[in-house]
């Protein structure tokens, strides 16, 4: 098996055993690396054939993860209001990423890029506090 392969195997392995906070955890940081490239393709000289290719593939991708985040929210789930700001929070960085695409302007990637990223990090550290709380503690036996 090649090294491709194997990186293939452990990929779908992580997210066939993963929990759906982890899941989501997991399209946080496909969309957060999507930006990045996004950003990076912007730096390259405006003579870089690829550039544009890039920056529009790489924000649909963005864009499309993020359609996929807002599929996840469960809008009935308590009184529905977390849900809704995010909801409406995921459908402002879509229109920013539209508008980065259309004017081909860094602006608006980097933005979504901090925004999502402060996100991200309330997330993985709400997971960390549920592993913590849920996890059962272990006591010495004399």
């Amino acid at each position: 098996m090649v090294a491709s392969d194997c990186a293939r195997a452990y990929r779908t392995n992580s997210v066939v055993t993963a929990s759906p906070g982890q899941l989501v955890l997991m399209l946080f940081d496909g969309v957060l690396r999507s930006l990045a490239i996004t950003r990076e393709a912007f730096n390259r000289p405006p003579d870089d054939m690829s550039r544009i290719a890039v920056i529009n593939n790489q924000l649909v991708k963005a864009q499309n993860i993020i359609a996929e985040l807002q599929g996840t929210l469960n809008l009935d789930a308590g009184d529905g209001k977390f849900a809704r700001e995010m909801y409406r929070l995921y459908d402002y960085y879509s229109h920013r990423l539209i508008e980065a695409n259309m004017r081909k302007q860094v602006e608006p990637v980097i933005e979504v890029e901090r925004l999502l990223g402060e996100v991200r990090t309330a997330w993985a550290e709400m997971l960390k506090q549920n592993d913590r709380n849920s996890s059962p503690s272990i006591r010495n036996v004399a």
